[in-house]
């Protein structure tokens, strides 16, 4: 065990050991210090800081909490549990107040970002559902909320269907959201093609620098000129022995 932990303190483990990643925290902690505060928020939150629209920083919330919410409601009836029920109604709360926050940056997100004609209406079937979805939790909390007839086997069919089908909207509205960023590259900054030739023209000019005597018309090895060698001034056979 202690050969382990000084393997891993001294760097012998995965990622330079404990030592460096402390050593790399602590650069990174004194480097904060004589940025303003926007380049501090840009050091510790590079992808946020990174991003045209703050849509993409709320979408997950909303799968994450309505898709837990449908499996505990579903099987909190199916064993007859209250109290996963209860647990299952604070995601469904919490899932729409995510939903609301979602919506709302989608909407600015659609004005800010530039797409053409063939994502434009892609955009409006993802919003559509999206503004569905919305609407149907914060129908599913006010019921949960007021218990509508909860108590009763047919409603809480009903009520778990609806459930079942906000998680169906919920994964249309995925699909196409990802189909706008993974296909169309919608508010995906592209890497520059000319950015990464001209590091690789620069590194073959550094390269020739470094090794003049490299040439692209011949091979120099240790000062031994091959060109003038001629197999005509090798001559075998015919030898004359003189005795």
């Amino acid at each position: 065990m202690m050969n382990f932990l000084s393997f891993q303190v001294h760097g012998g483990g995965m990622g330079g050991g404990v030592a460096a990643n402390v050593e790399s925290l602590l650069v990174f902690i004194e480097g904060l210090s004589g940025k303003t505060p926007p380049e501090m928020f840009s050091a510790i939150l590079p992808g946020i800081a990174g991003m045209d629209n703050i849509h993409p920083l709320f979408v997950h919330y909303p799968i994450a909490f309505f898709t837990a919410f449908f499996f505990m409601d579903f099987f909190g009836t199916v064993a007859k549990k209250a109290q996963w029920r209860y647990v299952a109604s604070w995601l469904l709360y919490l899932g729409t107040v995510a939903a609301i926050f979602t919506v709302v940056a989608g909407l600015f997100a659609a004005d800010s970002v530039e797409h053409g004609e063939d994502v434009h209406e892609l955009m409006e079937r993802h919003e559509h559902i999206g503004i569905a979805v919305l609407s149907l939790s914060l129908f599913l909390s006010a019921w949960r909320l007021k218990k509508w007839g909860l108590h009763s086997a047919a409603t809480n069919m009903v009520f778990l269907g609806l459930a079942g089908f906000l998680c169906l909207l919920l994964s249309l509205g995925a699909d196409l959201g990802g189909l706008m960023v993974y296909q169309y590259g919608v508010s995906v900054k592209p890497a520059s093609i000319a950015e990464a030739a001209s590091e690789t023209n620069s590194e073959g000019a550094a390269m020739q620098q470094v090794n003049p005597e490299v040439k692209k018309d011949g091979h120099h090895h240790g000062g031994h000129d091959h060109s003038g060698h001629s197999h005509s001034d090798h001559h075998h056979g015919g030898h004359s022995h003189t005795h």
